[in-house]
């Protein structure tokens, strides 16, 4: 017996099937669920899931939300999800690059709420560049 694992979005259900192991971005670092795992209930950031079927593993672009694990159910409510194997990797690179120049562009800025956008925009483009596949440098 595996996990069951469901990822909701507002307007669709983008996984629901049996994992071995799933490691979450949570707000406080990664956090990694595997069958057993105690009740649990955490805050997601934006970034990276990743969802281990048999012997693969799958990327899924998470934009924020709530986990919650009990009796070997996670249940995962998210504002956006995408699988890695849906996103355009040239596109997801392209985006990111835009956001990382916009992001550089605001650093000199007074304005905070520019800087917050320009923040959102790098984290979220980040999380689908990595899902497709792409490398990111820190």
């Amino acid at each position: 017996m595996s996990l069951t694992v469901r990822i909701i979005t507002p307007d669709k259900t983008v996984w629901d099937s049996g994992a071995e192991e799933v490691i979450l971005p949570s707000t406080t670092g990664q956090l990694g669920i595997l069958k057993g795992h105690a009740p649990l209930l955490s805050a997601l950031d934006i970034g990276v899931m990743r969802v281990r079927e048999d012997k693969d593993w799958v990327a899924i672009a998470l934009m924020g939300g709530f986990a919650e694990v009990e009796n070997d159910n996670l249940t995962i409510l998210v504002n956006g999800a995408e699988r890695g194997s849906e996103i355009n990797l040239e596109e997801a690179r392209s985006a990111y690059e835009k956001a990382q120049a916009r992001f550089n562009e605001v650093q000199g800025s007074d304005n905070r709420q520019e800087k917050l956008q320009a923040e959102q925009s790098l984290r979220k483009t980040r999380a689908l560049f990595q899902a497709a596949g792409g490398m990111v440098k820190v």
